[in-house]
Order: C-alpha cells, then structure tokens, then sequence
C-alpha cells in the first residue's frame, strides 16, 4: 500500500445501525474506502478474497460466528497462504476488533490469536479513523498501556521468560521489550542508536523465531510467558 492508495476497509457487525454509521464516517473520510459489509463471521471468508480489503473492523460479538472466530479463521489462512491479493502476493488483512468494553476477555483472546488492535465503540470518529490508519500503515503497537493492562487481567505474566529469554538474542530481547512500550521501529532505532533495517531484522528474528505473525503477537507472547511482567509501572 502506497501513500496515494486507498485504505480499502471490510465492516463487519451484525448492527445494521452500526455499519450504516461506520460507513458514513469512514466512506467521506479522505484515505479511505469502504470495499465491503458483512453481518456475519461466516461472510468474512468470501468477502475477503472478493474485495481484498486492507483492514477488517470486526464486531468481536455476533451470534453464529462471531469476531473471534472469524479472525482465527483470517489469520489460518494467512498462515497456508490461501488468501488471494492481487498482484501484490498473499497477503492477510489487518482485523481491528470492534467492541463495546476494552476489558473484556474476548478482546485479549482476538489480540492474542492475531488480531492487530481494537478500537471501542464508543470511541469519537477521529479516534477509529487514527487507530485505523496505525494499524494499517504503521509499525506501531497500538493501545500499548491497554495491551498491558488486559494481559494482567488475564493474569499472564506468571511465567519465567525462559521460552523467549533462551530462543531471543540478548539485542532481539532488548528490541521486544522496547516494542512492548509501544515505540515504531524508528523510535526503536534511535533508542539504540542503530538504523531502522537493523530493526526490521531483528523484528523478523524475532517473529520467526516466537512463531507468530505480527509485534501485537510477540508481545502476548513476552507477557504471557513472563518474560515482560504486565503489572510492572513504566
């Protein structure tokens, strides 16, 4: 994605209300692109590879299939390569959760198995319309005090570390740690003073080597097996 492309965005929620107003918020704003709607989890599958949308805002709760479910399902996909993207290659869409409570368990569960950040719905449009854009064009974590504070809720943390600690390089650990306080890898870079491709590959060390997809993922994985405690103040 270019800076003169379109966002191409997938609305999914079950609120015929909803999606009504998400889409006028979203198909005026300069940028963006409203490519699809669906109601269900079950329609993200198809409208997916239809539309090639670069961001899915996913409704986390819905009857049949809902947001977690359809984000598993996104993120397996993405993994066997079965998502078709045009001339650009295989390529898995961003899932920004969409939800009424940030507490709640269903959007620690979405972030943990890939979703790339949440937004609540009661946020004000220029809120949903900048998590949006971080979410798809940049290498920032998103809500990164949030993330922490729902993984001490789920009580992660109680681990020793010893999985990341023992597979991640001394530079890889001290990179992860800084992703975690929600710093761009141009922030990462200067804090290190090296240049932001040394960044990107030990981002990818670290991605291949934790076995997951994106920076959201690999810092669950530090809090969740107590490598980063979440309850820790700075």
């Amino acid at each position: 994605m270019t800076l003169s492309t379109p966002i191409r965005l997938l609305i999914v929620d079950d609120e015929p209300l909803v999606r009504a107003g998400l889409h006028a918020i979203l198909e005026t704003e300069p940028g963006f692109e409203v490519v699809g709607e669906a109601s269900d989890g079950d329609e993200v599958d198809a409208l997916v590879t239809q539309v090639r949308p670069d961001v899915v805002l996913m409704d986390v709760r819905m009857p049949r299939t809902d947001g977690l479910e359809a984000t598993r399902r996104l993120v397996a996909r993405g993994a066997s390569g079965a998502i078709a993207s045009g001339d650009s290659g295989e390529r898995m869409p961003r899932v920004l959760i969409l939800t009424t409570f940030d507490s709640d368990d269903y959007v620690y569960e979405a972030l943990r198995i890939g979703a790339d950040g949440f937004v609540l719905k009661r946020a004000q449009p220029e809120e949903l319309v900048q998590a949006i854009r971080t979410v798809a064009t940049s290498d920032a974590l998103l809500y990164p005090v949030a993330v922490r504070r729902l993984a001490a809720l789920r009580g992660a943390g109680s681990g020793q570390g010893t999985r990341v600690a023992t597979t991640l390089s001394a530079r890889e650990q001290e990179v992860l740690r800084l992703v975690a306080r929600g710093l761009s890898n141009a922030e990462i870079a200067a804090e290190l003073f090296v240049s932001v491709e040394t960044v990107k590959t030990h981002m990818a060390g670290i991605l291949a080597k934790l076995g997951v997809r994106d920076r959201t993922q690999a810092v669950i994985e530090a809090y969740e097996s107590g490598f980063i405690s979440p309850t820790a103040s700075g």
